[in-house]
């Protein structure tokens, strides 16, 4: 395969740099690195020599990097000094102007969080599993039956956003036929603004929010009329914790939905066939026996690490690891790196889809934010590739992904494929 990126000469140069440059100059939350997927060494280096380290200058602005697996779950738990508060900035490295922060459940702390998740967390219950399994199933096997065979498409466009997005409609009873602007949404809220951007200034990407709250205050005003019903909407609509939100705790809530339904799943589908096209080894022995889903799902799942990071900030001066974190201080905890602490997983370097403890990961975080669709974002991965099994033999990954330019979202905007006849 050819790098439509960058040569590998060029990758291989931006890779030793880790190892020369001063630790002082770290500043492992460069989005460049994440799109020229050359930051495994900057971690790697972290882990064996400063594990909570200091970045003094970055685009943005100084913030401490915990880069252990135990570590993280230590912070990650500690919510009487570490806050996820949207009024302090939230949950990514990157700072919103206070002016257009927007709450939501996972940018709160205890107690308010609980109250506001619960109202959510129907949906996700085993009995209410079962039923949207049916609806995957079907949708999935139609996107599949409708490939293309024998030409060169693109994976992420066809099969990763396609599926993600239907399920989004679904969960939110969407417009079926507006539904890509969910994916849309997803995108925007996660960007950063740019020359090479979705959109070129911040002022650009509020526009674009600002529509979809106002779309979504339509359908919001739709529900509230109507009977309580099983979507997401309907849930927060009618729920004492939610239905009295304000404008941008409204939107702050949607916008957590739509990205944790749409980036890390799609990001993970996208992921797992480029993983597997990675190690031929292991997609031969997931076609041998494909009762190894249950194990190769969260492998996968560590494997991309779909969110890089989450970022918490420091309530009062606190030592940590023999370092003196500032009160205000922004702390970002890698689970990209958590994800590959030797320390923690046994040969975290491997792809190993029978691995013996698959579930020991950070990618849908740790305590009470773990994430509340976990299962089913593990049961979308795992139907989706039943059903892939069932139809090809091989699906080849014919050229480079072109990897996302963000450290907080780690994924893939392209990856071009070939199905043969």
């Amino acid at each position: 395969m050819h790098g439509t990126i960058e040569s590998a000469a060029t990758l291989d140069a931006l890779r030793a740099r880790a190892t020369s440059l001063p630790l002082e100059q770290f500043d492992p939350g460069d989005p460049e690195l994440f799109r020229t997927d050359t930051f495994w060494p900057y971690f790697d280096r972290l882990r064996r020599e400063d594990p909570v380290h200091y970045c003094k200058n970055s685009m943005f602005g100084p913030y401490w990097s915990v880069t252990r697996y135990n570590d993280i779950m230590e912070i990650e738990t500690n919510h009487s000094v570490f806050s996820s508060a949207s009024s302090l900035g939230g949950i990514t490295i990157r700072d919103i102007d206070p002016d257009l922060r927007r709450e939501s459940f996972i940018s709160m702390d205890p107690p308010r969080h609980a109250a506001q998740r619960k109202t959510v967390a129907p949906m996700f219950t085993p009995t209410h599993l079962d039923n949207l399994a049916l609806n995957i199933r079907k949708r999935s096997a139609e996107c599949l039956d409708n490939l293309p065979r024998d030409e060169v498409f693109d994976w992420v466009d066809h099969v990763s956003i396609e599926l993600t997005t239907q399920m989004l409609a679904v969960l939110f009873d969407f417009p079926w036929e507006d539904r890509r602007k969910l994916t849309r949404w997803s995108d925007i809220a996660t960007t950063i603004p740019g020359p090479d951007g979705l959109v070129a200034s911040e002022d650009e990407r509020q526009a674009e929010l600002t529509e979809c709250a106002a779309y979504f205050s339509r359908l919001w005003k739709e529900r509230i009329a109507q009977p309580p019903k099983s979507d997401l909407l309907s849930m927060m609509a009618h729920g004492t914790a939610t239905r009295d939100m304000d404008a941008k705790n409204f939107l702050g809530n949607l916008i957590l939905l739509i990205v944790g339904g749409n980036d890390t799943t799609r990001n993970t589908m996208s992921g797992s066939l480029l993983a597997l096209s990675q190690h031929p080894e292991q997609y031969r022995k997931l076609r041998q026996n494909p009762d190894l889903l249950d194990s190769f799902v969260p492998e996968v799942i560590r494997w991309q690490t779909p969110l890089a990071h989450m970022r918490r900030t420091a309530l009062s001066d606190f030592e940590f690891r023999g370092k003196q974190i500032k009160k205000g201080d922004k702390v970002v905890m890698w689970y990209v790196s958590g994800n590959r602490d030797e320390a923690a997983i046994e040969k975290p370097y491997d792809f190993i889809i029978d691995r013996a403890r698959p579930r020991t990961h950070l990618s849908f975080g740790f305590g009470i934010h773990r994430c509340v669709g976990l299962r089913l974002a593990e049961l979308q991965l795992k139907i989706i590739w039943e059903e892939i099994l069932k139809r090809f033999d091989h699906i080849d990954v014919v050229g480079e992904p072109k990897r996302v330019y963000s450290s907080f979202v780690k994924g893939l905007e392209t990856l071009p494929v070939k199905i043969a006849a």
